[in-house]
């Protein structure tokens, strides 16, 4: 992990070996951030999902067929070796940017002028536009939470580590004159998986459990070898997994392209 100029650098490691693809993390993230649900769902281009939900095989026959599932936030890239936050650097409006105090990468709406130079240049995918308004007013305002503010057509929007709750740990610690507990502060998705396959905390603070998981030799992230340095981790005992998803140890070669090529 690279040094971090703030005191936090929030995080998650996401444990592939555990993950059951039941999607809960996804309805959570929905149900806590004010997702939309559109009229026509079946249009993947057009739906949005903060938290999406992969899966792969290991491309063999039954009885030897193997899957596994990718759980995808945005990867909240900080930038490395001369490397910038691919989305913050292209945004011509300020509507995205890095939060030097918690790593997290922001997303504001209300100064998003939709010209999507950000959906572009995001190597993850993890990037939306809202090509609809949501009809709320079919009933669909009831369960909203106060805390987030729908989002209007025309703009992009994305996982934000529900920003809103740090934001609301950062104040009670404030008031109680007390530093963010790694449990004041934990993302819906990470709450909602039911196999814990979902660590989130503070990278820099040895006493968060991400933060030792994100050290272990299994330990990767997602196209490491762009620079963008992301904060969400993966582990997976499987080479097959790795593999698929860009990552070789030491002494590994992939089978088409050369590591570091």
């Amino acid at each position: 992990m690279s040094s971090s100029k703030g005191k936090h650098k929030y995080g998650m490691v996401i444990d592939l070996d555990k993950c059951t693809g039941c999607g809960a993390c996804s309805v959570a993230c929905m149900s806590e951030n004010n997702i939309g649900v559109l009229p026509d769902e079946t249009d993947k281009i057009r739906s949005i999902t903060w938290l999406r939900v992969y899966q792969i095989d290991n491309g063999k026959a039954y009885p030897e067929t193997e899957v596994a599932f990718i759980p995808r936030p945005c990867q909240h890239c900080e930038g490395s070796h001369g490397h910038h936050t691919p989305c913050v650097s292209v945004c011509p409006a300020t509507a995205t940017d890095y939060d030097e105090e918690t790593g997290i990468v922001s997303q504001v709406p209300t100064r998003c002028i939709g010209c999507r130079y950000c959906v572009a240049a995001c190597p993850y995918h993890a990037r939306y536009f809202n090509w609809y308004d949501v009809p709320w007013n079919n009933g669909l305002d009831k369960p909203l939470s106060p805390f987030v503010s729908p989002r209007m057509r025309g703009t992009v929007e994305k996982c934000t580590f529900c920003f809103h709750r740090y934001q609301q740990a950062k104040n009670k610690a404030i008031v109680e004159e007390t530093e963010i507990g790694e449990m004041d502060y934990q993302t819906a998705c990470t709450e909602a998986c039911p196999s814990g396959a979902i660590t989130f905390g503070d990278l820099l603070n040895p006493e968060h459990k991400v933060h030792e998981l994100a050290q272990e030799d299994n330990a990767f992230r997602l196209l490491e070898r762009l620079g963008t340095n992301p904060k969400v981790y993966y582990r997976t005992d499987r080479e097959w997994v790795r593999r698929q998803l860009d990552n070789y140890l030491p002494g590994e070669q992939p089978d088409r392209v050369k590591v570091g090529g």
